[in-house]
């Protein structure tokens, strides 16, 4: 069974097929951590990532609650004063969810752009 860092890697490599080029993986900090921050289209991308496999539970898109984004977006704000260096580009919050397909059942990513 797949564990959220093989999600997470399945997601790098889904974004790089579809052009973005990944800066970093599970950037961490005293105030949390991102799990991809990827460059697409002159856009800095700050990805979420969130996958379930039971459709009982809420969604992977409803468990990025106000809380998480906001413990994403102090990440974040961490991310660009720590490490980005040079003119700001845009910056934009994405969650991809991997939930069941409805024919399948198979777990497939779905992109949420500009989530919140």
């Amino acid at each position: 069974m797949p564990n959220g860092d093989d999600y997470e890697a399945a997601t790098a490599r889904w974004l790089a097929a579809r052009g973005s080029r990944i800066l970093t993986r599970n950037y961490r900090c005293r105030a949390g951590e991102l799990d991809i921050v990827a460059l697409a289209g002159g856009q800095l991308r700050f990805v979420e990532v969130r996958a379930r496999s039971n459709p009982r539970f809420a969604s992977a898109a409803a468990s990025v609650d106000a809380r998480k984004q906001d413990r994403l977006r102090r990440t974040a704000a961490h991310f660009l004063a720590c490490r980005w260096r040079g003119a700001m580009p845009p910056c934009r919050f994405d969650v991809v969810v991997w939930e069941p397909d409805a024919q399948s059942g198979k777990l497939r990513p779905r992109l949420i752009e500009n989530a919140f």
